[in-house]
């Protein structure tokens, strides 16, 4: 992981914030996730949306931190998340919201709902975000459990439109580099103009990435700011 500047707290977990009141994901740790968006100037109070991918601590685990400040906020889980977990988030004050099919959170801004996959021999479902933008679809993915093409070919199916940005984790850290060419391909061909890999897409799937995509390859770092469009 690395950050724009030594301001940042850096990492194995994501999070994303579209806009000012839409978060994708929390990270790994509150004070990590507070000490960014103090950085950035967001506001806890500002937030009134988060949207988990999936229930594993480093995509969690600043949650809980931002419940404290902000406890009226709207959770978006995948109905497969743990019981106890869902007891935690309504115990912290925020209200649950299960989304199994795509779902508007805020103007522009979708979720897939969840998609299902698996790892490590289990169930395990996950969402993605949707962002419309003057460009086209910008996809947010958290570790891409169900597949990073499946997820790409379901936001094709039910929202429609060209992809602009896949940015997040795809999940390739112990994939043949032989097939991540073949999703490499696959993203061509479902007309991807950018991309960001991160988190457990692998070193060595990011690099071939990069050299796909080059100009058009995002190094994503802590603080960074994406502005798409006008």
């Amino acid at each position: 992981s690395n950050a724009v500047d030594k301001r940042y707290s850096i990492g194995w977990g994501v999070s994303f914030l579209a806009g000012k009141e839409v978060l994708f994901d929390t990270g790994e740790k509150g004070q990590s996730l507070l000490n960014n968006m103090q950085q950035m100037d967001a506001l806890a109070a500002d937030i009134k949306a988060v949207v988990l991918s999936h229930d594993h601590w480093d995509h969690t685990g600043g949650l809980w931190a931002l419940l404290e400040q902000n406890p009226q906020i709207k959770v978006y889980a995948c109905p497969n998340f743990s019981s106890e977990f869902k007891e935690k988030v309504m115990s912290a004050g925020a209200e649950l919201v299960e989304v199994s099919r795509l779902t508007q959170i805020a103007e522009d801004i979708y979720t897939t709902g969840e998609i299902a996959g698996e790892y490590g021999g289990g169930y395990m479902a996950e969402q993605s975000l949707i962002i419309k933008s003057q460009r086209g679809l910008v996809v947010l993915t958290g570790c891409a459990h169900p597949g990073i093409i499946k997820i790409l070919e379901k936001v094709k199916e039910t929202l429609g439109g060209n992809i602009y940005l896949v940015m997040g984790g795809f999940h390739l850290m112990k994939t043949d580099k032989r097939v991540v060419a073949l999703i490499i391909n696959k993203f061509r061909q479902l007309g991807v103009k950018k991309v960001g890999a991160t988190h457990c897409s692998g070193k060595e799937a990011v690099e071939l990435f990069r050299k796909e995509y080059q100009d058009d390859f995002i190094s994503v770092k802590a603080g960074m700011v994406i502005k798409i469009g006008d």
